[in-house]
């Protein structure tokens, strides 16, 4: 989608995005709004309906900013509507907080629970000051990311690439470098397990703590439950483009971290060309010991299993490291009661004596005679 440029000098282009806005929800027609609501697993698509014309915004979880808006259908007699909607993708209008009860920061809603039917203009804010601020964010990412190209690889130049065998992805030290990630657990589904995140007790690594709780909501559909999760933030370039780590240079995973004695899985997910393979998920086993002695967790890339949807896949194929896109873990061995994890970095290193390929088995559908 082509971004048109806006100056923070004049206002004058922002009141017609504005004014394009209102008129596209305030166009008269025959018949009401027509809502429907798709959820992808971690964004959702919200189609809004009308005789004339209809809107779409796609949103993704987790992130309080709308981030794509598009317009089908035979568009009012206006020439401000269609720009305006483009431009207020652009601006990436916050929404407002009773979103979340709607649904729409959620793919996920409770059995029963009702379906909210407000019109569509009730959903923004409109900030235009935010907006202009993202899109000058956002150009200057772009120059950085520019900058960084004519430097070498990922801002790197060739001879640290070339010669690099270890590198930290992640270092714990201080409240700023956990703005990279994120927790979640089955609270989200009804359950009573809670997870939160702060800086351990010396300043210098990350504490994951909380309770555990395999209760299942009384919702009458909901079987199971008991989960926490720790997952890092997906990488983003400028306006929202998708980036990945490239760790081809690299076949092992090393982690410092301190436990209580509990078993976590790592997760590990990767970019994939087809939308059916979103809730594709690589993992490996990491048991804690326990103690006050800091641990460290190496594990071959080759050692981590292809599952979907918390279900281990029959077909099996390597992580691809040149498109790894988050890093998690999660806890789900089905104790109930409290919980710690402290991680002091994240990072990734070139084992020479490690040569495995991949530790599994790879069928084939039409096996050679």
């Amino acid at each position: 989608m082509h971004v048109p440029g806006v100056q923070s000098s004049s206002a004058f282009p922002v009141m017609l995005i504005v004014l394009g806005l209102i008129l596209v929800v305030t166009i008269p027609g025959p018949g009401g709004w027509n809502r429907t609501v798709t959820g992808y697993g971690t964004a959702e698509q919200v189609s809004v309906t009308r005789s004339h014309m209809t809107v779409t915004v796609f949103r993704i979880r987790h992130f309080p900013l709308v981030s794509h808006v598009s317009v089908s259908g035979q568009a009012p007699p206006t020439p401000l509507c269609l720009p305006g909607l483009r431009m207020a993708a652009c601006l990436r209008l916050p929404v407002r907080g009773r979103l979340a009860a709607a649904g729409l920061s959620r793919g996920y809603r409770r059995p029963g629970a009702p379906v909210d039917k407000q019109p569509p203009w009730k959903w923004l804010r409109w900030d235009w000051r935010e907006g202009v601020q993202s899109v000058r964010r956002q150009w200057s990412l772009t120059w950085e990311e520019m900058a960084a190209r004519v430097r070498g690889p990922d801002g790197r130049s060739l001879r640290q690439e070339l010669l690099e065998q270890n590198r930290v992805l992640w270092q714990f030290r201080g409240a700023d470098s956990l703005r990279y990630w994120v927790v979640s657990s089955d609270r989200e589904i009804g359950g009573r397990s809670s997870v939160r995140l702060g800086v351990g007790s010396n300043g210098c690594s990350a504490s994951v703590s909380g309770h555990l709780s395999t209760q299942p909501p009384r919702d009458g559909e909901t079987r199971y439950s008991g989960y926490c999760t720790l997952r890092s933030k997906p990488l983003k370039g400028p306006f929202d483009t998708k980036k990945y780590y490239d760790l081809s240079n690299f076949n092992t995973l090393h982690l410092r971290v301190r436990g209580d004695g509990r078993p976590w899985m790592v997760n590990v997910s990767s970019g994939m060309y087809y939308a059916h393979h979103k809730n594709d998920l690589y993992n490996y086993f990491m048991f804690t010991r326990g103690g006050p002695y800091w641990q460290d967790v190496k594990i071959p890339f080759s050692k981590f299993f292809l599952s979907s949807q918390g279900r281990i896949q029959d077909k099996q194929h390597p992580l691809w490291l040149d498109k790894i896109s988050t890093i998690g873990f999660t806890l789900g061995d089905k104790v109930d009661g409290p919980f710690q994890l402290e991680i002091d970095f994240i990072a990734v290193y070139n084992d020479r004596a490690h040569t495995e390929e991949f530790a599994y088995e790879r069928y084939k559908r039409n096996p050679e005679v």
